[in-house]
């Protein structure tokens, strides 16, 4: 597919977001100017054209026969012809420099996006890497803390535990003592004779 003026006017860059690059302003002005120079180029090119057929075709020697007492009149023609061609080959050569230099910025802003890109994909899996240690390892302290205070906590349990036994075991220890102060008492009430307790 050629390419043409009207395609590189038409031509629409995807914008990147958070990339640092050429001021888009200034690439349309200079593509601006390409395109200018372009277009003279193919009319140039387009004219050239035009007058290397009207002169193959026989046009320009009916041009030059008003002026036959002229000798050298023939001659401007072959004259004519040669600074034709470097006009046509110039042109062409400009023409191709400029799709060149145009392919080359396209390659250069391909690159330089490729490169941004790879940059950010790689900065954004450090930061995910970054963020994901962070995690682990507040996980891993996080377990170790409730680990520490579960320890802690059945320590605190089998401690209560043992205060309750052994509380339950006085207590116990106590209140057989009590009932037996109590029939001892109540076993020597019954042996006293009454008139001993003065009823």
């Amino acid at each position: 597919m050629a390419l043409t003026p009207d395609d590189v006017v038409t031509k629409q860059f995807q914008h990147v977001r958070f990339k640092d690059g050429f001021d888009p302003d200034e690439v349309d002005d200079f593509l601006d100017e390409i395109v200018i120079e372009w277009r003279k180029a193919l009319e140039e090119n387009v004219e050239l054209k035009a007058k290397l057929a009207a002169y193959e075709s026989g046009a320009a020697p009916e041009a030059a026969a008003p002026a036959p007492a002229v000798v050298e009149a023939p001659a401007p023609a072959p004259v004519a012809e040669v600074p034709a061609e470097p006009a046509a080959s110039g042109s062409a050569t400009a023409t191709a420099g400029i799709i060149e230099l145009a392919q080359r910025l396209h390659d250069e802003h391909v690159a330089e996006g490729e490169a941004k890109r790879n940059q950010l994909i790689a900065d954004a899996e450090a930061e995910v890497n970054r963020i994901r240690g962070e995690a682990e390892a507040k996980q891993r302290e996080e377990t170790s803390r409730m680990e520490r205070e579960r320890n802690s906590l059945e320590a605190r349990i089998t401690e209560l535990r043992n205060f309750e036994r052994d509380y339950r075991n006085q207590l116990r220890g106590y209140i057989e003592g009590q009932l037996r102060d109590l029939d001892e008492k109540s076993a020597s009430t019954d042996s006293t004779p009454v008139s001993a307790i003065g009823l």
